[in-house]
């Protein structure tokens, strides 16, 4: 089922919903509305064990909007059980009539420890793939082997066939190579420079070829943070600093070395008073005091990486990331409301008919 988009929509482009931290998770179904208003194309649904539960948030967004592509990034699939999954993504697929995409990651390891979730091996991830389609596709598949122990017998009772993108959230090059032979698509990282999003979409393009799949099949989103001067300087700090000083506060070497930056600054910015005195993730709680302190930490090259200034320089960066080879651009860090001005400015350079093949489902191409 590939639904083609309204005449107003962009499915190039996408948001995340809830972006960031959020004390009310009813938001979601505004930013979904104002999204369709605007034109944005797909929402990516976080998830986060407080108040951003994906199946409750995906539910709430798919009831209360039309045409809008929906996929979680990311779940890991060790949060529930496989029958849990396999039903929860084709209750999203019928009830958004085929606008629904399944979004996997590994999850964060510091996290997943503390509360005994193991994180996901690629060759888990691939099993799960194959047995989420299996049953979405209609099948009874027997003796069951997973994470939560065996299953004698699995299917969706009385369920009709469903064809159910699966995506893929990934930062490394081995997975995202591995991404490319296995899923339909794949959601790229934030603060990703040029390159790494140059070398990334090589990675999954490669990955495809190798496994006998057309390269261009394989939809690709980049991640980009897009924050506007016309948020104000507070809500700057808070989006662009603070957002990656929680990334390298979870998973910094990571994103490190999938932009080939300098390891060293991050052991300074890690050993850094003000860092070590925030209590909890910084863009939820350190002030913009601290937050301007904690800039001077980074080299500029990191905060770089991503659409800043007035509304017609966050658009053109935007659209400078099509030229490395992805296919769709999350707009993320804000929410439609705040991107209504970057969003306007798109429009207005937005090449005609370069899009118009992409369908509503932010999985298939």
């Amino acid at each position: 089922m590939h639904l083609e988009p309204s005449p107003d929509r962009m499915p190039e482009l996408g948001f995340y919903t809830l972006a960031g931290h959020s004390a009310s998770p009813r938001d979601c179904a505004a930013e979904a509305q104002d999204a369709e208003r605007i034109g944005i194309g797909s929402v990516l649904v976080s998830e986060r064990f407080n108040v951003k539960e994906a199946c409750t948030l995906c539910g709430a967004v798919g009831a209360v909007s039309e045409d809008l592509g929906i996929v979680t990034s990311a779940t890991n699939l060790q949060t529930r059980h496989p029958m849990v999954t396999a039903a929860f993504a084709n209750t999203m697929h019928q009830l958004t009539g085929g606008r629904f995409a399944f979004g996997l990651g590994r999850g964060i390891e510091v996290l997943g420890s503390m509360y005994g979730i193991q994180p996901s091996s690629m060759s888990e991830m691939e099993s799960f793939t194959v047995l989420m389609r299996r049953l979405w596709a209609g099948e009874m598949v027997g003796g069951v082997e997973h994470h939560m122990g065996s299953s004698p017998l699995m299917f969706l009772q009385n369920a009709e066939p469903a064809d159910i993108p699966v995506v893929m959230s990934a930062i490394g090059p081995r997975t995202l190579e591995w991404a490319g032979g296995v899923m339909d698509g794949v959601i790229l990282h934030t603060y990703f420079s040029d390159e790494a999003t140059a070398r990334s979409v090589e990675a999954v393009r490669r990955g495809a070829e190798k496994a006998g799949r057309d390269p261009s099949s394989v939809r690709i989103w980049s991640v980009l943070a897009t924050v506007g001067d016309h948020l104000g300087h507070d809500l700057v700090m808070k989006k662009t600093v603070g957002r990656l000083a929680t990334y390298l506060q979870g998973y910094g070497e990571v994103l490190l070395a999938a932009n080939g930056w300098d390891p060293a600054p991050l052991d300074a910015f890690r050993s850094d008073e003000v860092v070590s005195s925030v209590p909890g993730a910084i863009d939820a709680v350190a002030t913009t005091e601290q937050l301007e302190h904690i800039a001077t930490l980074f080299p500029a090259e990191w905060l770089d990486a991503a659409a800043t200034g007035t509304a017609q320089q966050c658009a053109r960066t935007a659209l400078a990331q099509f030229d490395l080879g992805v296919d769709s651009v999350v707009l993320h860090g804000a929410t439609p409301l705040e991107l209504e001005p970057v969003v306007q400015a798109y429009r207005g350079i937005r090449p005609a008919g370069r899009f118009d093949d992409l369908p509503v489902n932010p999985g298939w191409m």
